[in-house]
């Protein structure tokens, strides 16, 4: 959710800072500030609204300095306010504190220091660290910062700079996103490797229960509890300029184009060129235990659990084990039974999402293996998991996500394949036409992409409806879900999804001819009682835009509008559908003027509860 960017070095602090934030934009924001320790002076300035208002400020009233932090803040405490923002000041304003996560013991903490004299100014939790550090601050502003961390409960991913030392940040995390980044002569602190790709390629992670002493020349990493450690830097695997637009209008707009290159890139190495079989060593099981397998639980949240949907069907259609999918947040509140030898599978594309990472903890902690489908290299889900397969898709900044969620689907397609395969549980002409399907499906995706103008076109001609239905059944309920969840997020139209074969139990009585309808009725197992469904709907006056196979000849009298696509197997389908869908979406939110990448009052990750 909100974003860290700290600098120290030879350059203008505040400029690089800003720049940080400027690529962090995507992960949702209300309020920016920056602060800056200039001729051993602290600097600070706050601005609600977006991130260019900060730009404006800084451009007119520079702040030059070697040393800076930086914060957009996604308000949980306290409205969004220049008041409320970060950086946050101790009562004499000589140490500033930004931070992501929740305090959760705040209030409390909040009463002490009140009752020990200390002024509060805003309503934020984050305030709370400000001041509990100038109480603990003894000359040492990283044994003040460990002190605090003992009092705290709750998630944080915290820097700290300090007038009383103006050659360093500390910086410590909990629960929430924080890497290091590598400089010459320069250091940096980021809540995501994107902030800082443009400056550097070699980061340290830290992880939970750990800090840092970045300065100039040097960077010291130590466990929370004061003992120094040693790590390995991780080198970003992407190049820079893969966080930029390109000439695309918009990150989701060039996400949705590099699909196909984002699919090969997930299949190379897996699906062999003869198809024969699948290669997933990443999993890291046995084939004695994918056959002892009883159960498989599915957990993730927004787009990531609709991927867990159509893998919970591959599974039990191909590999025949029981699986569910949940929700991740709902997942601890249901105490799901965990039978002997059952699997879990955690889907994400950040890797950090919090209400998935505490499904794993509540996976592992009952005896259950845990497998991660993710895209974020070495992220706290991937390290906390038993195996690991990586989509591979490479950074992903629109909000709406496009090209992780046909990754994530492509990736627990090719694990139901690999379990059947190990199980014998599905013929082998089946399983090899599977194979095949899935390495079709760049190509495929190619094809569909140079159809753009098409929906374009039905972009322009429904645009203006305020209501629509989706509509769809077996392995593609989930891709009608996800097609509603495309629209409503970054269009803000209305936008309902539904088993087809839920439609005489209550939604029918939304059809009207304001209300249009989107029926996925490809060919296969459900082809039949689509046609059906959509046949209901155009009796009662009801627009529909139908997403069918190339050659339906025999399906345009049951629909209004068609989005075509290139048949393959009703297994693999969902991959193709997603990519039309996607653009519907983007180009209806397009035409209306919104702000496709920083859809209001949503983050890319979202690493609270």
């Amino acid at each position: 959710m909100c974003g860290i960017v700290g600098y120290i070095g030879p350059r203008e602090a505040a400029g690089i800072c800003y720049e940080g934030l400027r690529r962090l934009e995507y992960r949702g924001y209300d309020s920016a500030g920056i602060a800056v320790i200039r001729d051993g002076r602290m600097d600070v300035v706050k601005r609600v609204g977006k991130l260019r208002i900060l730009g404006e400020t800084l451009a007119a009233e520079p702040m030059p300095g070697p040393l800076a932090i930086g914060h957009t803040r996604w308000a949980t405490h306290g409205k969004p306010s220049e008041t409320n923002s970060h950086p946050h000041l101790s009562c004499d304003g000589k140490i500033a504190v930004v931070h992501n996560g929740i305090i959760e013991n705040y209030a409390e903490l909040r009463d002490q220091l009140t009752a020990e004299g200390h002024e509060f100014k805003s309503q934020t939790d984050t305030e709370v660290i400000a001041h509990l550090v100038e109480k603990l601050y003894d000359g040492d502003i990283f044994q003040a910062v460990l002190k605090a961390i003992e009092v705290m409960r709750g998630a944080y991913a915290i820097a700290v700079i300090t007038e009383h030392e103006p050659d360093k940040i500390v910086a410590a995390r909990l629960r929430s996103p924080l890497v290091i980044g590598i400089g010459e002569g320069e250091n940096y602190v980021a809540s995501d490797m994107a902030a800082v790709r443009q400056e550097t390629d070699k980061v340290y992670v830290i992880d939970d229960g750990e800090a840092a002493i970045v300065t100039r020349d040097d960077i010291k990493l130590f466990k929370v509890t004061g003992e120094p450690i040693a790590k390995d830097p991780y080198v970003i695997p992407w190049p820079a300029e893969a966080a930029a637009k390109g000439e695309h209008k918009h990150f989701m707009h060039k996400e949705i184009h590099e699909q196909p290159e984002a699919m090969r890139a997930c299949l190379a190495g897996r699906i062999t060129e003869a198809a024969d079989r699948v290669i997933l060593e990443s999993l890291n099981m046995t084939p004695e235990e994918i056959r002892g397998l009883k159960k498989v639980i599915l957990t993730a949240c927004g787009t990531a659990y609709h991927a867990g949907l159509v893998g919970r069907f591959m599974i039990e259609k191909l590999a025949r084990i029981p699986a569910e999918c949940d929700l991740a947040a709902e997942l601890q509140a249901r105490d799901p039974v965990i039978l002997d030898n059952t699997l879990g599978i955690v889907i994400s594309q950040s890797g950090e999402t919090m209400d998935t990472l505490l499904a794993l903890r509540e996976l592992k902690a009952k005896g259950a293996k845990v497998v991660a489908v993710v895209n974020r290299v070495d992220s706290v889900i991937a390290r906390e998991s038993d195996g690991v397969v990586y989509i591979q898709a490479g950074p992903e900044i629109g909000v709406a996500s496009t090209k992780a969620y046909t990754g994530q689907i492509l990736t627990l397609e090719m694990i139901a394949v690999h379990f059947a395969e190990v199980r014998q549980t599905a013929p082998e002409a089946e399983l090899k036409a599977l194979r095949r399907a899935l390495l079709a499906c760049p190509d495929q995706a190619v094809e569909l992409l140079r159809r753009e103008p098409d929906v374009v076109k039905l972009a322009e001609k429904y645009w203006q409806l305020h209501n629509s239905l989706y509509l769809g059944r077996g392995i593609n309920l989930p891709s009608a879900m996800e097609g509603a969840l495309k629209l409503k997020e970054i269009s803000y139209v209305h936008a309902e999804a539904y088993s087809a074969g839920e439609m005489k139990h209550g939604p029918i009585a939304l059809v009207c001819p304001d209300l249009y309808t989107v029926a996925i009725a490809v060919q296969g197992q459900v082809y039949e009682q689509m046609v059906g469904n959509m046949q209901e709907i155009r009796a009662r006056s009801g627009p529909v835009i139908g997403v069918v196979n190339d050659g339906d000849e025999a399906i345009r009298e049951h629909l209004d509008d068609p989005i075509l696509v290139p048949p393959c197997p009703e297994l693999v389908s969902p991959i193709t559908i997603a990519l039309p869908l996607q653009l519907l979406a983007y180009h209806i939110a397009d035409i209306r003027g919104e702000d496709i990448d920083q859809p209001r009052n949503l983050a890319k990750t979202v690493t609270v509860e």
